[in-house]
């Protein structure tokens, strides 16, 4: 497919030297250029780093070709594909802004993305070809559109297209940007654009070698990644661990019995995850979870949502003391980190702050004192915009400038920051605040519990009242029977003022493959007839 990776090999080996600072694939190549970069974890597929090296340089060059230059931005619209990150690292070897487009995302949303980022080249595969067939790509000209796996209408070969392309670095190098857009759970997607990096291509910046230097990122590391690479902490947490040497293992869609499969077999030592996937990891009979060999893991992290403590304590009995928790987001506006020790002796906390200074504000925009539940705010921090949006990017700051994503929270005496909720899912009931993600944390714990969602829901007389949405573990059983159970399971934990009221229960809910629910759809659902 590629021109001669024995000869790229060697090529890459002898001609290029490194500064002592950098590190990036291509030192790596040229250090153990045979070592796996990537593998399918599912069927092996991989790329050493020599080949990952020479077809990222060929991506870069097609770039260049392409004419574009430093700032502007490209759109990749892929599943877990072989070459989703050498696509990526070319792009960021030309200062490109990088795009990742949600595979599950409706025509016009990708179209939105396309249009408001302006985008001047798309990358997809003939996997996407039921949504390709009705995009207008009115952004990307003919030229600028690839297609990978084989031909596809007006498509150009991405094969075909890189494979004269030189396997040495674009003369002009410079450290690339992700312009990640939000979910769009509560409306049209948002880019997010920050700062592109000043510095010089291949030496990390600051916040990467912190977060190599937490997790113990080195070329000794195996990393597994179960999610989507187009979502933010996936596509992040790979780019740090291949630019510090490490080898990743992808799996092209998360099945709970397969990823215990895949930590032993290739030897991982380090994992990113979502609660959800904590959750349908556990729930598998014992004589399953016993045929797996985990001893190789050392450190295992997840974001995205918040865990349950009854979750996490479970996993910690299972995994042991490995177990990392971060808050932050797409934004980048701060972050918070706490290892298992930590989180013990404060329980259900995301951490301290190891970006930026927490801050915890009223709705006046002013901090409240320690204990006091209110907008969790990042001040001393790096800066972000959302694109086209200037009123959403003048929301999400008060009148000293700190950044809020719209989380409600409290910091300890000790500076440690629990999640409440997101503002936007807050139900308020005759006049209380009530904050699902409590509810929810408890009911999942719940043995005949598979997924809940807790929302507000009309009613008369106190505007809103607390409905659970749950998918039960047998949908065959007396509904009306585990409805009072599980209300009144909810009543001796959480009191009966934030209890639901009624339960009902589905098949399925609109959850994405990160763990974040569109609790907007569930809304809809009851809403949509109010006045």
């Amino acid at each position: 497919m590629f021109k001669n990776l024995s000869v790229q090999r060697k090529t890459l080996r002898g001609c290029i030297i490194f500064n002592i600072e950098e590190s990036h694939p291509g030192v790596f190549a040229q250090r153990t250029p045979e070592r796996p970069s990537i593998i399918i974890g599912e069927t092996g597929e991989f790329l050493n780093f020599a080949e990952f090296e020479a077809i990222s340089n060929q991506v870069a060059h097609l770039f260049r070709g392409l004419g574009l230059r430093r700032g502007d931005r490209i759109a990749i619209f892929l599943e877990n594909h072989i070459f989703y990150m050498p696509i990526v690292w070319g792009a960021f070897r030309c200062g490109l802004r990088v795009v990742t487009v949600a595979t599950h995302l409706t025509t016009e949303d990708v179209d939105f993305i396309l249009e408001d980022s302006n985008s001047a080249a798309l990358l997809t595969s003939l996997f996407m070809k039921s949504t390709l067939e009705n995009l207008r790509m009115t952004t990307v000209v003919q030229q600028n559109r690839f297609i990978l796996d084989g031909q596809y209408s007006d498509f150009r070969s991405f094969e075909q297209a890189i494979h004269q392309m030189p396997i040495s670095p674009v003369e002009d190098q410079s450290e690339g940007v992700e312009m990640l857009y939000s979910s769009g759970t509560t409306g049209r997607p948002k880019g997010i654009m920050k700062k592109l990096p000043d510095g010089p291509f291949g030496i990390p910046a600051p916040g990467y070698k912190l977060i190599a230097d937490i997790y113990n990122l080195d070329e000794k590391t195996v990393y597994l990644s179960p999610a989507p690479q187009y979502h933010a902490a996936p596509l992040l947490f790979v780019m740090r661990a291949l630019r510090f040497g490490a080898t990743v293992v992808i799996m092209r869609r998360f099945d709970a019995e397969q990823a215990l499969a895949l930590i032993e077999r290739y030897k991982v030592t380090h994992s990113q995850w979502v609660p959800t996937m904590f959750i349908r990891m556990l729930r598998l009979p014992d004589e399953v979870k016993r045929q797996y060999d985990y001893s190789s893991l050392k450190c295992v992290i997840h974001a995205a949502a918040p865990c349950p403590v009854e979750i996490k304590l479970q996993m910690i009995k299972w995994w042991g003391e490995i177990i990392w928790e971060y808050y932050g987001a797409s934004e980048g506006n701060g972050l918070t980190v706490i290892d298992s020790k930590e989180w013990l002796r404060h329980q259900g906390s995301v951490g301290r702050a190891r970006i930026g200074k927490v801050r915890i504000c009223g709705e006046d925009g002013e901090e409240l004192p320690k204990g006091e539940t209110g907008l969790i705010y990042f001040s001393d921090n790096p800066v972000f915009e959302y694109h086209n949006d200037l009123q959403k990017t003048k929301d999400s700051r008060n009148q000293y400038g700190w950044s809020t994503l719209g989380d409600i929270g409290y910091l300890n005496e000790e500076d440690y920051l629990y999640l409440t909720d997101r503002k936007a899912n807050t139900i308020i009931s005759g006049g209380v605040n009530i904050y699902p993600q409590e509810i929810e944390n408890h009911l999942i714990s719940h043995p005949e519990v598979k997924d809940v969602a807790v929302i507000g829901v009309p009613n008369s007389e106190f505007g809103e009242e607390v409905k659970a949405v749950v998918i039960p573990k047998d949908i065959s059983l007396n509904n009306v029977d585990l409805e009072k159970e599980l209300i009144d399971f909810c009543n001796l934990k959480v009191g009966k003022i934030k209890s639901p009221r009624t339960v009902d229960f589905v098949e399925n809910l609109p959850r994405q493959e990160n763990g974040k629910l569109y609790k907007r759809l569930l809304r809809d659902r009851y809403w949509k007839n109010k006045v």
